[in-house]
C-alpha cells in the first residue's frame, strides 16, 4: 500500500511540474524571495502538498549563475530552523555512508508512537534538504520535527525527482526549503519547497509547493509538539520495543548502537519481543 501511495504522489508531482515556469524573476534579489504564510495555504484536505504561486518558484535570475553551493540559515531565538538553500549537483551528493542523527533534537521534538502511523513513530527528524541531495546529515540547521507522513508522502517524492534528474543529466537544480512556523510555535505547520533545473530552464524540474506537517488521524499541538489521537485518548509511549530493519533483517534492542537512529528509518519494523523478531527471520545486531 505504501509503495502505491508513493507512486501516486510522484505521478501527481510530475503532473504538477507540467504547469511549468513561465520565467524567473529578472529583478527580485534573494533577500526578497517570496515566503508564504500559513494564512495563504488552503486548509489540509487529504493531499500531502498543495501547489503555490502556480508552481513557479521565486528565484532571481542572478541566482542561476551561481556554482554549486549549499547554505543553511542560523537557528532563530527559539532554536527553530530557518531557510535551507542550495544549488544542487552531483558534487554535493553524499560520498560516504549516512551517519547518526539521533543526537539532534529539533525544536518541538517529541518521541511518541501510534499504531496507526507507518513505522509507529509520529515524528521523524526531517531534513530540509534531503541527505540524498546534499550529504548533510546531523546538521541542526537542516533538521526539523516533521511527521512521518510529511517526510515520506510529502517531501520524499520531490526529493527523489530532483535526485533522479541530477543523476541522469549531471545538471544543477536550484533548491530552497523554508519551514513555515506560526508565531512562537516550535513545530512547523509545513515546509515550502521550491526547485528549478538550471540547464534546461526549468523544463525538467520546476515546482513551488507547500507540504503539510500533519499526520492523518492524529491531532498535533504545534506549540510544543504534543499530540493525541483524533477520536480517542492519547496512546502512551511504549518502552523496550524491538526495532528491526526490513532491508537488512537485523533487529536492535534498547541500548544497542544505532537503536535511536532506527526511529527515523524508512525500513523500520517494530516487534514486541526478541522472540517475535527471530520468528520473523530477523537476527540481532552484534554491536
Amino acid at each position: 500500500m505504501k509503495r502505491r501511495i508513493l507512486c501516486t504522489s510522484l505521478i501527481a508531482v510530475l503532473l504538477a511540474s507540467l504547469f511549468g515556469c513561465a520565467s524567473l524573476s529578472q529583478e527580485r534579489p534573494q533577500e526578497d524571495a517570496v515566503t508564504i504564510t500559513i494564512d495563504e495555504v488552503p486548509v489540509y484536505s487529504g493531499d500531502p502538498y498543495v501547489v503555490i504561486n502556480d508552481n513557479e518558484p521565486s528565484f532571481s535570475s542572478e541566482e542561476l549563475e551561481s556554482d554549486s553551493f549549499e547554505s543553511y540559515g542560523e537557528l532563530d531565538d527559539l532554536g527553530r530552523c530557518t531557510i535551507a538553500f542550495a544549488n544542487l549537483s552531483s558534487e554535493l551528493m553524499p560520498q560516504a555512508e549516512r551517519g547518526s542523527i539521533g543526537q539532534v533534537k529539533p525544536s518541538g521534538w517529541q518521541t511518541v508512537r501510534y499504531d496507526s502511523v507507518d513505522g509507529k513513530y509520529l515524528y521523524n527528524r526531517c531534513h530540509l534538504i534531503g541527505w540524498q541531495l546534499s550529504g548533510e546529515n546531523a546538521n541542526e540547521r537542516n533538521l526539523i520535527t516533521g511527521t512521518r507522513y510529511m517526510n515520506t508522502e510529502g517531501m520524499l517524492p520531490f526529493e527523489n525527482m530532483v535526485a533522479d534528474h541530477i543523476k541522469e543529466t549531471d545538471g544543477h537544480v536550484l533548491y530552497r526549503v523554508t519551514p513555515i512556523f506560526v508565531e512562537d510555535e516550535l513545530v512547523a505547520r509545513g515546509v515550502q519547497m521550491e526547485a528549478y533545473s538550471i540547464e534546461d530552464a526549468g523544463a525538467s524540474i520546476c515546482f513551488n509547493v507547500f507540504v503539510y506537517n500533519v499526520q492523518p488521524g492524529i491531532e498535533i499541538d504545534y506549540s510544543d509538539g504534543s499530540s493525541r489521537l483524533s477520536e480517542t485518548a492519547d496512546e502512551s509511549q511504549e518502552d523496550g520495543v524491538i526495532r528491526g530493519n526490513s532491508r537488512s533483517k537485523i533487529y536492535h534492542c534498547p541500548g544497542q548502537a544505532a537503536y535511536e537512529d532506527m526511529a527515523d528509518s524508512r525500513y523500520l519494523v517494530l516487534f514486541d519481543s526478541e522472540e517475535e523478531a527471530i520468528a520473523a527471520g530477523y537476527r540481532k545486531a552484534q554491536r
